[in-house]
């Protein structure tokens, strides 16, 4: 599987954002999110109708992490996204 990676440096407090509009259907809108990020400093989180943005920080030097955003639609759809965030000193 390859997941949309990311370099952050371990001191960095930085946005990272999900775009669901290529793959929403016509008149479907995200309703709610979720974000998980295990080893991370999940921050503040928002969405859109089509978006989800989440601030990210902490991690250590030379390790990987994944971040993954979970959206329901309003249709009642269900979908993950995982982003790969490499922490690496700057």
């Amino acid at each position: 599987m390859t997941w949309r990676t990311y370099v952050k440096d371990p001191d960095a407090t930085l946005d990272y954002t999900w775009d669901w509009a290529p793959l929403l259907y016509t008149g479907d809108a995200i309703a709610t999110h979720t974000i998980t990020a295990t080893g991370l400093t999940v921050g503040t989180h928002t969405n859109t109708a089509t978006t989800v943005t989440a601030r990210l920080s902490g991690g250590s030097d030379g390790s990987d992490y994944m971040a993954t955003a979970r959206i329901t639609t309003t249709g009642g759809r269900i979908d993950d996204r995982t982003y790969l965030i490499k922490i690496r000193e700057q």
